[in-house]
């Protein structure tokens, strides 16, 4: 399993795997990152969307914020 599994509000987003940043491919963070590269986070796992713009604290807390809405439906 990857090394950090990260949570907003109970939820699962994505995880931290060999130094880069995953999220769940859930359609707003498609719509926010469409050219993200799909990228297993370990053998054996599903894809995971690889978050390139880690530097932009405003980007990271609307994508966590819009996933969060998702997963709650889920």
């Amino acid at each position: 399993m990857g090394e950090y599994i990260l949570y907003y509000r109970g939820r699962v987003f994505g995880g931290i795997y060999d130094d880069r940043l995953l999220v769940k491919p859930v359609p707003a963070a498609v719509k926010l990152m469409p050219d993200a590269a799909l990228e297993l986070p370990y053998d054996g796992a599903k894809e995971m969307l690889l978050v390139d713009n880690v530097d932009n604290r405003e980007f990271l807390c609307e994508l966590v914020q819009r996933m969060w809405e998702e997963l709650l439906k889920k």
